[in-house]
């Protein structure tokens, strides 16, 4: 079954990147993330990038808010009740 994507995840689909305001060791700063195919086994998938730090649960949040998983140089995290095989094919 493939995730419903909101007019925001398809905007930043068809842009190739985005630049959201994220915590980062208690300081905001604007970072850019970019559009990423990622395989993982037989799943291909889209996902948002970034090659800084960002703590989980900015991770987390920016994944829940733009509706696409996130990863960045410490971690990857999915929108709430997703998997990879959601966002397949897109």
């Amino acid at each position: 079954m493939a995730a419903v994507l909101s007019e925001k995840a398809k905007g930043v689909l068809a842009d190739g990147s985005i630049k959201v305001r994220v915590s980062r060791s208690g300081i905001y700063q604007r970072i850019t993330f970019t559009v990423k195919v990622v395989r993982l086994g037989n799943v291909e998938y889209k996902e948002l990038f970034s090659d800084k730090l960002i703590d989980s649960s900015e991770i987390q949040r920016v994944a829940e808010e733009i509706g696409l998983p996130v990863e960045a140089q410490n971690g990857r995290a999915f929108p709430r009740g997703t998997s990879s095989a959601d966002f397949q094919n897109l």
